[in-house]
């Protein structure tokens, strides 16, 4: 009942930076929280980063602190990662998703956009 579409994806030499965007339509007066997870190939998908709706409290993995930048525009609807220092390590497919409540497990789920970072 919530769509994701992500966008903002590409080619990026090590460290130059990249900003994606994550637009959501549907029942969006039900979220409460959005994030973006990423997976590499060969690797399970882990979070990067999470922002609530309403407090606007953050969550970033420790492998992206000090690099990455989650931010919101409620009036929108969207998320934004602003991805700066990217390095090789950083690519893979990054998914935009939601949930509905604090204690839900994220279920909503865009189809991702394709991050690659040269050396």
């Amino acid at each position: 009942q919530v769509q994701l579409v992500e966008s903002g994806g590409g080619l990026v030499q090590a460290g130059g930076s990249l900003r994606l965007s994550c637009a959501a339509s549907g029942r969006t007066f039900s979220i409460y929280a959005m994030g973006w997870f990423r997976q590499a190939p060969g690797k399970d998908r882990e979070l990067v980063s999470t922002i609530s709706w309403s407090r606007d409290n953050t969550v970033y993995a420790d492998s992206v602190k000090g690099r990455f930048t989650i931010s919101r525009d409620n009036a929108k609807n969207t998320v934004t990662l602003q991805m700066n220092g990217l390095k090789p390590e950083d690519t893979a497919v990054y998914y935009c998703s939601a949930k509905r409540t604090a204690f839900r497990q994220f279920e909503y789920w865009g189809q991702g956009t394709q991050v690659n970072v040269s050396s």
